[in-house]
């Protein structure tokens, strides 16, 4: 019988040094996350820290510099993919900035998610806390506690979204560029009405509708899914001269193309349809569809390097992009006065 391999000593301090091309006192100051390194250095540490898989002792650590390096993500109790995209990006940011971070999801609203986060600030484990849903109003958990505390409530409780997810003033570009493409009557088949985002994409478009002059033959409030957009287009006369629709989200734009053809329309000949949210499988329907892509992994790492900057006591930096992007596919097309 073969002897067993002996397990895989873990890389040192100095293996980071060599390979970096820096001093190993170069590399315990990153790893102290003091200022005064270059960006160009730090970004060569950081690197092979990542290639080579080091961990520093954080116990030791934390008895030398009183840092801990860990950092904390609080979520809403409702699981969703839109948090979950978010916690991916703001987990890899902490890790390519060499923290260790825990993940704390809450059940219990902002009062119970208040109280969680003063329990680990108390607790001495933690430098930061990230909360991705809001807390009490307020709350002076960092003062209280000397962690940094960073909230984004891009999520509330029921994983709706709030703040920049619920902004709708990208819908303004979409009727533009349909009103460009020659459309005139336009539909909205909006998502619920508790819903921020529904509310903002709803109140967006009829104001662009009036802005612009065109005519639209009214807001349909669905629920988000596929069935409510077929509804939708069932119900239309078949006078009702609507050439375009902007549907609350992909489900809804499916259910709209779904049920178009059951009438026998064609799209985008017929009806051209935009969508919301860059669904993976909307790329694939046929016609593929336009969307709008929210770069919530964006919104995530920006979160996470607010939180890192807080620590160290620096600026974030934040390249200055939007959230929101319109994928215009094979679902829209020329209107009838083009």
């Amino acid at each position: 019988m073969a002897d067993a391999e002996p397990p895989q000593r873990p890389p040192t301090i100095m293996e980071v040094a060599r390979l970096a091309g820096v001093s190993h006192q170069t590399v315990s100051r990153y790893l102290r996350f003091e200022g005064g390194l270059k960006e160009s250095t730090r970004e060569r540490v950081a690197a092979a820290v990542r290639e080579l898989g080091y961990r520093p002792n954080l116990g030791a650590r934390s008895m030398r510099t009183r840092r801990t390096g860990r950092l904390a993500i609080i979520l809403p109790g409702a699981d969703a993919p839109g948090p979950a995209r978010m916690l991916t990006a703001a987990v890899a940011a902490a890790h390519a900035e060499g923290f260790v971070v825990e993940v704390v999801g809450t059940d219990g609203g902002a009062a119970a998610r208040t109280g969680r986060m003063l329990e680990l600030a108390a607790s001495g484990q933690v430098e930061g806390i990230l909360s991705l849903a809001p807390v009490l109003p307020d709350s002076d958990i960092g003062d209280r506690s000397g962690a940094s505390v960073v909230v984004s409530a891009d999520y509330d409780d029921k994983a709706r979204g709030l703040g920049e997810i619920a902004d709708g003033s990208v819908v303004a570009d979409l009727v533009e560029g349909l009103a460009k493409a020659g459309h005139r009557r336009f539909l909205h088949v909006a998502g619920p009405p508790q819903y921020a985002s529904a509310r903002g994409r709803k109140r967006t478009y009829l104001d662009t509708i009036e802005r612009l002059g065109l005519e639209s033959h009214g807001v349909v409030d669905g629920d988000w899914s596929a069935g409510s957009g077929a509804e939708a287009v069932r119900a239309l006369p078949e006078d009702s001269g609507v050439t375009a629709v902007i549907a609350g989200n992909d489900a809804v734009a499916a259910g709209v193309v779904r049920g178009a053809r059951e009438r026998g329309w064609s799209v985008p000949g017929d009806l051209s349809v935009t969508g919301w949210d860059n669904s993976p499988l909307g790329a694939h329907l046929f016609p593929s569809l336009t969307t709008v892509d929210v770069d919530l992994e964006r919104l995530g790492g920006r979160a996470m390097r607010r939180l890192v900057a807080a620590v160290r006591g620096t600026e974030p930096e934040e390249a200055d992009a939007p959230l929101t992007t319109i994928l215009w596919r094979e679902s829209t097309g020329p209107g009838p006065w083009h």
